[in-house]
């Protein structure tokens, strides 16, 4: 057997899990805020008082009401926002430490990371108890599968907010947000 015939088969047959992506770095944070369905604050466990802000990776939640400094209300919410927040403080609380296996950097300069509390993967079940989307522009093996059918079992389900029928994606909310934005300028 030729040898480049003799490659190409032994790629073929190469388990995919091989190709998953790994994290870039992992670590230790006491949970010092939950920002909203998606978003953490945390100190840095032995960093000195670093405190960085952790995007989840791989889910993309509702997006809370944002209210500015003086009261007013500087971004618009979605249903089941609020729900979703409150449905991470209720998983991690304040002052829990979690592992943080971060799997990219965002545009914003947030960590992008999974995670991890007591063996639970804390994203899948934000997917899994239906307060968040299977983020799929953006969901890697081996997550990819394991988040998206969390979510197609919480939709069959009707859970959290897919007691809605049809209920909107953030990232459709946030490029109407912004096309209205845009429209009033």
């Amino acid at each position: 057997m030729r040898p480049i015939l003799l490659i190409f088969m032994l790629l073929i047959f190469v388990p995919m899990s091989c190709f998953a992506k790994e994290p870039i770095r992992s670590f230790d944070c006491m949970v010092t805020d939950v920002l909203d369905g998606d978003t953490i604050k945390c100190a840095v466990k032995n960093s000195g008082g670093t405190f960085v802000k952790v995007r989840l990776y791989g889910i993309d939640a509702p997006e809370t009401e944002k209210i500015s400094k003086k009261g007013h209300v500087s971004k618009a919410g979605q249903p089941y926002g609020e729900e979703a927040s409150s449905a991470l403080k209720a998983k991690i609380g304040r002052q829990a430490i979690v592992r943080v296996d971060v799997m990219a950097i965002d545009r914003y300069k947030r960590l992008v990371g999974i995670l991890t509390l007591d063996s639970r993967n804390i994203n899948r079940e934000m997917v899994a108890e239906g307060w968040a989307w299977a983020y799929r522009q953006y969901l890697d093996r081996p997550h990819a599968s394991e988040y998206i059918q969390a979510e197609e079992q919480a939709r069959s389900q009707k859970k959290g907010l897919w007691r809605d029928n049809n209920p909107q994606p953030p990232w459709e909310f946030r490029k109407l947000q912004k096309k209205v934005t845009n429209d009033k300028s």
